[in-house]
């Protein structure tokens, strides 16, 4: 099949998942939609093949490494030469960064260099996705901040939200990922990649939004948004982001630990009773999706049986999966697939979008709660979404 018609049957496919769970499909705009999945092929071919987006990617991607090697510094200087002699390589070169990548958006934030960033980017987002500024801003400030770190910019107007706009808050904060793990990212996948995952998933959380969740910008009214900045002196907040950032790599480790071992116990139970592992069962239930998104058909079981173990534990194990078999699968394949896991969509970041909302209003966390399933089945398209824009480019 011709990539072209691959990627309208992805569209039609995800499209319609989407809508079975439409809260309204007479007020979806397509126009809205159209445009958008037009800048993100765009984009996508932009910084996939041409010179001056490959340089562009490239930079970032350089840019990332040398941010990791300073963070390597303070690492090595706790843990000594374990680095040099390749021990607890996921703790140390994967997770211990994100100390220092947080430690440097407290600095942004406190200088207030991030607050100008989103308001920029989130005014642009709004004049092309048909939604609120403040739909838009969460959307970016999701993507700086953080899960966690995020709904505290707007503590001042959240419990004034009706459920509607509750809804398209906590799914962008799904879809997208912290930029402090960013760099994590990118020792496990091709930089490029996430990269342009990060940009793609800002449009197609719209996209998705504004078939499942569609409302006109007038019938919620814009509300004043707080400046974003917290009143602290600067070693106060250097000293809270610290923490922050080990508090998330201490989180990361655990559901690692906790995920990879349930998921090795499932394997053996699976594999004593029916003669396959969990994953393998997953695979063949993902199979269609992952064939769909453009992965080529002898990759696509393999590739299911990461997507699944994606949405059912984290990013960052299937990722740890994806680094066992990325020799065995196509370019091709490892460029979609590596786009579907660079986002938050799992049963997991329910409880940790609706803890940090209900941190600050606990009426809005409980609404987010019983969002649950549809926050994940949204976030899921969306990553779908990204992926199938990616295979029609490769």
């Amino acid at each position: 099949m011709l990539p072209i018609f691959h990627f309208i049957l992805a569209l039609l496919v995800i499209f319609a998942l989407a809508a079975l769970v439409s809260y309204d499909r007479k007020k979806i705009r397509f126009q809205y939609i159209a445009l958008m999945i037009i800048i993100e092929l765009a984009i996508t071919w932009f910084l996939l093949n041409s010179s001056y987006g490959l340089a562009s990617i490239q930079s970032i991607a350089t840019g990332f490494e040398k941010l990791m090697k300073f963070a390597g510094e303070g690492t090595n200087f706790v843990f000594g030469n374990m680095n040099k002699q390749g021990l607890a390589f996921v703790f140390i070169n994967v997770l211990c960064p994100i100390i220092f990548i947080s430690a440097l958006i407290g600095i942004l934030q406190h200088f207030k260099i991030l607050p100008w960033i989103i308001r920029i980017i989130g005014t642009t987002l709004s004049k092309v996705n048909g939604m609120g500024k403040l739909e838009s801003f969460n959307a970016v400030s999701s993507l700086l901040l953080g899960q966690s770190e995020n709904f505290i910019a707007y503590k001042s107007i959240l419990s004034k939200q009706s459920p509607r706009r509750m809804y398209t808050m906590a799914a962008t904060a799904m879809s997208t990922v912290s930029m402090s793990i960013v760099g994590a990212y990118m020792t496990m996948l091709e930089p490029k990649y996430v990269v342009l995952a990060l940009i793609l998933n800002l449009f197609s959380t719209f996209i998705i939004l504004s078939i499942i969740n569609p409302y006109r910008p007038h019938e919620e009214p814009e509300p004043e948004l707080n400046d974003m900045h917290e009143s602290q002196t600067f070693f106060e907040m250097l000293g809270d982001y610290i923490l922050a950032g080990f508090r998330v790599a201490m989180i990361v480790a655990a559901m690692l630990i906790g995920f990879i071992a349930l998921i090795a116990l499932l394997n053996a139970i699976f594999s004593s009773l029916f003669g396959l592992s969990f994953q393998d069962v997953m695979g063949y239930l993902f199979y269609p999706l992952a064939w769909i998104i453009g992965i080529p058909a002898h990759d696509a079981l393999q590739v299911g049986s990461i997507m699944a173990t994606k949405l059912v534990s984290n990013e960052f194990v299937a990722m740890l999966e994806v680094q066992k078999i990325a020799s065995q699968l196509e370019p091709r394949s490892l460029g979609i697939l590596s786009v579907f896991l660079v986002s938050f969509a799992n049963f997991a970041s329910i409880g940790i979008v609706a803890g940090a909302i209900k941190g600050v209003s606990e009426e809005q966390g409980n609404v987010v709660s019983r969002f649950g399933f549809r926050l994940v089945y949204g976030a899921t398209l969306v990553s779908l979404l990204s992926a199938a824009v990616v295979g029609a480019i490769l």
